[in-house]
């Protein structure tokens, strides 16, 4: 059990785990309860969460539209550092749980509140993810993981349920699907339930994001998507803001079935767990922003920016948002993001992103160096000769002295 707090701040989303959480934290500490909601993109679900928590018997409810941050201090850096995870996973889940636990920690300090408490498991990548943000912002908080708790039995779904149904809380119809979903304007994602089975395929009605790449339009769609210095900011040339912006691209990909991914991924605990996702806007920014880099970016810049790529993906992904290696790699990527300015143009077609052309007023790209056709002298072929040669000395002396094996 953890001390005797007065005043404790959940961070909240209405599903049935948080709030029976709510119900058992007033409970067991006999605390006033503060839920902290943040509108990081769930649409609709945003008001039942609110009107639920306070029915549930929060003393104040917070619900702190955070889309624009989230889109413009997390989204957007992670694909500026080309951060996927396991080669695979656009972090949709991963790059929000810090923004969650900063507002968590702002909603302690404005209410006086002594501690914070959340709803993951201690399974899952989620409670290091909140916990490490905790602590790099708040270093002396208390915080309370029902699930951590000696006292804490509801330890299934059943009992989870039968608890809800006890004190009178209301059980989402969601929750009667055989998996969990996790939303925001990045991503939605699944896992449990029937998807622990790695070989069984995900039912098509489970998708809410992307239609099924069989059911798309049979024309392609085309998109436009315009950067400034690394920043997305237009789509078809309308300036929108980072949220306006992200929005518009999941309505697109999604109406052409871009941005499902399913995969088996490493836990920072330990063990290997299951994952759909749904990313179309963000599937979409990736491929449009490595684009106008082909054009703009330096090539040693360029590697020495994919070979951090996996570092920062794994620290995003583990929760180390606020550590000072990832402070120090992102700078190294802001700084490689200056002269990343141009256009990029996609084609979407039943599920598959191409892109089918880039251009950049300033780009490194020259087309009298690269032409097949006469190129008036900027590139002298002959040059070629010597710098091969340069390039094969150590492996012509490496033979001669017999030592290639």
């Amino acid at each position: 059990m953890a001390g005797n707090p007065r005043k404790i701040v959940l961070a909240y989303s209405g599903g049935l785990d948080t709030s029976v959480i709510l119900k058992w934290l007033q409970e067991t500490y006999k605390a006033d309860m503060v839920a902290y909601i943040a509108d990081i993109g769930q649409g609709e679900e945003l008001e039942p969460a609110r009107k639920k928590a306070e029915a549930t018997g929060a003393s104040a409810v917070y619900v702190d539209d955070l889309r624009e941050e989230f889109v413009r201090d997390f989204v957007f850096p992670a694909m500026q550092a080309n951060a996927i995870y396991e080669g695979l996973y656009l972090l949709g889940t991963s790059v929000a749980r810090p923004l969650i636990a900063k507002g968590q920690i702002e909603t302690l300090r404005k209410e006086g509140a002594d501690a914070v408490s959340h709803g993951a498991t201690g399974k899952g990548n989620d409670q290091v993810r909140f916990e490490l943000t905790y602590l790099a912002l708040e270093p002396n908080v208390s915080i309370i993981a029902p699930w951590r708790e000696p006292a804490w039995d509801l330890t299934s779904r059943t009992k989870m349920i039968e608890y809800a149904k006890k004190h009178g809380i209301e059980i989402p119809a969601s929750q009667e699907k055989p998996y969990s979903m996790d939303r925001n304007l990045l991503h939605l994602s699944f896992e449990g339930g029937v998807l622990e089975d790695p070989w069984a395929e995900p039912p098509k009605e489970m998708f809410k994001l992307t239609v099924d790449p069989a059911d798309a339009p049979d024309n392609a769609a085309y998109v436009e998507i315009g950067f400034e210095a690394g920043t997305p900011t237009t789509v078809d040339g309308e300036a929108l803001s980072p949220a306006e912006l992200l929005a518009r691209l999941n309505a697109v990909a999604g109406e052409h079935g871009v941005g499902r991914v399913d995969i088996v991924e490493n836990r920072f605990v330990g063990m290997k767990s299951r994952g759909v996702y749904e990313t179309p806007g963000g599937t979409l920014l990736y491929a449009a922003h490595r684009a106008v880099e082909s054009l703009t970016m330096d090539r040693e810049v360029m590697l020495a920016r994919d070979q951090l790529s996996p570092k920062i993906a794994q620290l995003m992904y583990n929760g180390f948002w606020y550590a000072p290696e990832l402070e120090a790699l992102m700078a190294f990527v802001r700084k490689s993001q200056e002269h990343v300015t141009g256009v990029a143009r996609l084609k979407l077609y039943k599920g598959h992103c191409a892109v089918v052309g880039r251009k950049a007023e300033k780009g490194l790209y020259d087309e009298r160096i690269s032409t097949f056709e006469e190129d008036a002298g900027a590139y002298h072929q002959a040059d070629a000769t010597g710098f091969i040669r340069l390039n094969a000395l150590r492996l012509r002396v490496r033979k001669q002295a017999g030592l290639d094996g």
